[in-house]
């Protein structure tokens, strides 16, 4: 197998863009990813084009790709559409990374991008209705909703207005996780906390506001034990990687000092299982391939972004990444573990929570941040030392877990 390089990264501001179009941002996100990795545009030999809801938004099926890349120029090659729910844009960088690794180029392009945000809220909420079996709707929810049961639920801490379906699910996994292990609804909002404190250093994050403990707590609910900022927000943003082979590399004008190395790269699907049987959590065992893959442990993993659509989807993914043991997680939140200057800082980019989730786009969004960190380029979020860095992008639900995951390992 050939190795592969990521020789260029960029990301547009996430966060609300009303008067902005798909390709526009399509664009924005094409053109930083040329500049970065020296490139130009017919240097490109193919492309993964990552999107989920256009079709659901505007009718734009089938050719999505096609007709967004050419808008900025990009035409005469291969361009594959990627569609894998919230892990389409990290499914379009492993489509890429595996298009290098089989020789069939030296140049590919990995491009997500997502126009989420619309003023017609049924139509924007009920974009997510399709991340799960609609043939098994009510009986899925009530089998994720039950997790909780024998959980009380405080009065008044469910929203009266719309969110999405996947925040019920969410609190069926909190519940569950709070009987199991004693998390509390406070190391939740440590979690999210934190998130919010590191988005604050982030120019492109959609909050950039800090939050303390007390402030989440304090919020608005959506259910319990989630409030407002412990979920992510309905977003829109696109994100970009060019990835290379050492041949293709070496026709770029990219420096040397600037590229990282794809360590390993695995995409997994999930299957029946019992909710407390974590050993066999999707995560879990695609975390194992991708540690086997790249011949090192989670001891050797400087920095990770990891899927928080909510505060406790960071809880249950970290766990299931070996980089906490099982049930402390939130315990190591609330110690400052997972913070900058911490034992392994998760999330410095401000996650999902704060940075922003337009889905086609959120996994490369990840891998922006560890390319970042990774080239010492955060600034007041960078972390010290990093040396490897782990994505891990999850999407959809099927029985208990998510029908996808994607866990991505870059060296430095």
């Amino acid at each position: 197998m050939r190795e592969v390089f990521v020789a260029g990264v960029s990301m547009t501001h996430f966060g609300k863009h009303l008067n902005r179009s798909l390709k526009e941002l399509a664009q924005d996100a094409l053109i930083g990813v040329l500049a970065d990795a020296g490139c130009e545009p017919r240097r490109l030999e193919a492309a993964f084009f990552g999107n989920c809801v256009q079709g659901h938004m505007e009718g734009q099926d089938m050719v999505r790709g096609e007709i967004a890349l050419r808008a900025c120029g990009v035409e005469r090659i291969p361009i594959i559409n990627v569609e894998n729910a919230c892990a389409t844009a990290s499914t379009a960088f492993h489509m890429a990374v595996n298009y290098i690794k089989a020789g069939a180029a030296d140049v590919v392009l990995a491009l997500g991008v997502e126009k989420m945000y619309s003023t017609d809220k049924a139509r924007m909420f009920s974009a997510f209705d399709g991340a799960w079996d609609v043939h098994t709707v009510e009986s899925s929810r009530e089998t994720l909703v039950a997790m909780g049961d024998g959980f009380e639920v405080p009065p008044g801490t469910t929203s009266d207005r719309p969110y999405s379906v996947f925040m019920d699910v969410y609190a069926g996994l909190s519940r569950l996780h709070m009987k199991t292990f004693g998390t509390t609804q406070r190391q939740l909002a440590a979690v999210a906390a934190k998130n919010h404190q590191h988005s604050a250093h982030n120019p492109r994050s959609q909050y950039q506001r800090p939050f303390s403990i007390e402030e989440v707590l304090a919020a608005q609910p959506i259910t319990f034990p989630l409030t407002i900022p412990m979920c992510s927000p309905v977003s829109d943003g696109a994100a970009a990687a060019i990835v290379c082979s050492s041949e293709g590399l070496r026709r770029l004008q990219s420096s040397a000092r600037r590229t990282t190395r794809v360590l390993a790269s695995v995409l997994q699907t999930g299957g029946q299982r019992a909710p407390d049987d974590y050993a066999q959590h999707v995560t879990r065992l695609a975390a194992d391939r991708a540690y086997a893959q790249a011949g090192l442990g989670p001891d050797a993993v400087s920095v990770a972004e990891v899927h928080d659509a909510t505060a406790m989807g960071e809880i249950i993914e970290v766990e299931a990444l070996r980089l906490c043991p099982l049930g402390e997680c939130g315990r190591a939140a609330e110690r400052g573990d997972l913070s900058l200057g911490g034992r392994i800082p998760v999330n410095p980019s401000g996650g999902l929570e704060s940075k922003g989730h337009p889905i086609g786009a959120t996994g490369l969004g990840q891998i922006y941040e560890l390319v970042t960190q990774l080239r010492g380029e955060a600034g007041a979020r960078q972390v010290e030392r990093a040396r490897v860095g782990l994505a891990q992008n999850g999407g959809g639900i099927i029985g208990v877990e998510e029908a996808v995951v994607c866990v991505t390992m870059i060296g430095a």
